[in-house]
């Protein structure tokens, strides 16, 4: 699995990643994470093979492997069966060349619009336009010469389709989550009584604090809030300083609270401690901080845009919202006030990702590109 972006980088691509390896070695299976250095040995993990890299300044808590490097010399002697790439820039290109030199079968991983984060955080002024042209032109090359591709969601296969329609295999395999581990019987009591939340009602956003995951629109939609109501903020990243202004500029410091990092283990303990979830992020190809809310029970206020709809049924497990405050504002105030019968929608909503489920398909796709690239090599 190579990435580029993986421990100690906490996001979505590292969650997936850490998430789908140990989902298939659960099940007897052998998998070698192909990661950025993130430069100190306490950092890295056993058993991951890693290129060297250089902090990515535009973004902080990234790490770019754009040194030369034999390393993909290593796979050679790894048995693979199959490279399921995690990565859309150095490490895809990378994927893509040592499968095709080793003809081994590539699964390609859609993860993230880089398109639409490289705005905020190209380490070069751009114009817009012509460099969206570009790296679409460059993400056809990587998309149409894997074998397979996976989205998270159907709304992202149909925009790559649209864009790539030479894809040979398009699946739409969501990331799953471990349903033991977010459950509806955690007690988030610990929370609250240690961010001062007690008798109050809260609603929990869950994120990496960066720019394109449009946590703004919540903070000013808090104004339209019952002064009853707090916000939980859970995460860290580039955007925080300007958050925490905004917060203050708002009047919302008694009733925001930013946690920055929150350790792995009790990130379950902070969606519980909440009444509710919010996400007003159009960067999502699949949002799963919105099911790991609703495996919590959490009804979810969230944008109606691309991914998030295909998970949040309006009035059913959650209610959606337009890019304003009042909207958005209305939204969170439903959920909050939500009944037991939406609230166990959001959980079995939640179910229809297990990892048992989605590892499945994902295997059954690993078995079908092996296959397929034995037969077409044979008829080559």
């Amino acid at each position: 699995m190579p990435t580029d972006s993986y421990l100690p980088t906490r996001d979505g691509v590292s969650t997936a990643v850490t998430t789908t390896k140990k989902a298939l070695e659960d099940r007897g299976h052998e998998v070698i994470v192909i990661a950025p250095d993130p430069g100190k040995e306490e950092l890295r993990e056993e058993g991951t093979v890693y290129f060297k890299a250089r902090k990515f300044r535009s973004y902080p808590g990234y790490f770019l492997p754009v040194f030369p490097s034999n390393k993909m010399e290593i796979i050679k002697g790894l048995d693979v069966d199959v490279i399921h790439c995690h990565g859309q820039m150095t490490m895809a290109i990378r994927a893509i060349l040592v499968a095709r030199h080793l003809r081994l079968p590539i699964v390609t991983h859609f993860h993230t619009m880089v398109t639409e984060a490289m705005r905020y955080y190209s380490p070069i002024p751009l114009e817009w336009n012509m460099a969206e042209r570009l790296l679409w032109r460059y993400f056809r090359i990587i998309l149409q010469r894997s074998d397979a591709v996976i989205t998270p969601t159907d709304a992202v296969g149909r925009e790559l389709l649209e864009r790539a329609p030479l894809i040979r295999r398009i699946d739409t395999i969501p990331l799953g989550i471990d349903l033991e581990r977010f459950n509806t019987g955690l007690d988030g009591e610990v929370m609250r009584k240690r961010h001062n939340l007690v008798g109050r009602k809260v609603m929990v956003h869950v994120s990496r604090l960066s720019f394109e995951k449009n946590i703004e629109l919540v903070l000013r939609s808090m104004e339209r809030m019952d002064d009853d109501t707090s916000l939980l903020i859970v995460g860290t990243g580039p955007a925080e300083l300007m958050l925490k202004r905004l917060s203050s500029e708002l009047g919302l410091d008694d009733r925001v609270i930013f946690t920055g990092f929150v350790p792995n283990d009790e990130l379950p303990l902070y969606y519980a401690a909440g009444d509710a979830s919010v996400l007003a992020s159009k960067f999502e190809t699949q949002g799963l901080v919105v099911i790991e809310a609703m495996a919590c029970g959490l009804p979810v206020a969230a944008m109606d845009y691309r991914a998030l709809k295909e998970t949040v049924e309006d009035g059913s497990n959650g209610h959606l919202f337009h890019d304003d405050e009042a909207s958005c504002a209305d939204a969170m105030r439903r959920c909050l006030q939500a009944d037991g019968e939406m609230r166990r929608n959001a959980r079995a909503t939640a179910e229809r990702f297990s990892l048992d489920v989605t590892s499945s398909r994902l295997l059954e796709l690993y078995q079908w590109a092996i296959d397929s690239k034995i037969e077409r090599l044979s008829g080559a």
